[in-house]
């Protein structure tokens, strides 16, 4: 009978594991594709770009138009397109990592509930006398449970480290952006 259970709680939990796996792929799959999306979208727009500004450097016939064209309003508009392409990535990835840390974290809880249910059921059935073997058991058990939230924890950690590292990245090409505006500014001064 024991054996029996043991089975059908692990074809189960593999059952819930192949789920999640599944669920996992759906959710990278079309994170993937919404990236794909993106990007394709900035290449129409910078090839839209770099057509017209080749079309007005083939309409240049003379040093004051040239003059015209490297005004530091361009560089400003090439970061305010950056800045909304990072924005669309941003929301993607942070969306993806969201839904992410909702499954594992409902994977733990499932594998937690799972384990709780499989103890509770194998030490109603023990045999008479091993009274003292179940009390130690489920004390250790119930110490063993706390790794859940560590895991629980681990995970809530990672998650935000990606996200800092994210953020960190994406403030890193911003300030890229900010010197290249300032640098324009002087030219134009000068």
């Amino acid at each position: 009978m024991f054996q029996t259970q043991l089975n059908d709680q692990l074809a189960t939990a593999q059952a819930k594991a192949v789920e999640t796996a599944k669920h996992l792929a759906q959710v990278a799959v079309e994170s993937a594709k919404e990236l794909a999306e993106i990007n394709q979208a900035a290449a129409k727009d910078a090839l839209v770009v770099a057509q017209d500004a080749s079309a007005q450097l083939l309409a240049i016939k003379d040093a004051q138009q040239l003059a015209k064209l490297a005004q530091p309003e361009a560089a400003q508009e090439a970061a305010k397109y950056a800045a909304a392409y990072q924005a669309k990535v941003s929301k993607v990835v942070r969306n993806s990592n969201k839904e992410v840390a909702q499954v594992v974290d409902a994977s733990i809880d499932d594998a937690r509930d799972d384990l709780v249910k499989f103890v509770k059921e194998a030490t109603k059935t023990a045999p008479a006398g091993s009274e003292a073997f179940v009390s130690a058991f489920k004390t250790a058990f119930e110490t063993s449970l706390q790794q859940f939230d560590q895991v629980r924890a681990s995970a809530t950690d990672a998650f935000a480290n990606f996200e800092k590292s994210f953020d960190t990245a994406f403030a890193n090409m911003q300030g890229q952006y900010a010197v290249a505006k300032p640098a324009a500014k002087s030219r134009k001064a000068a």
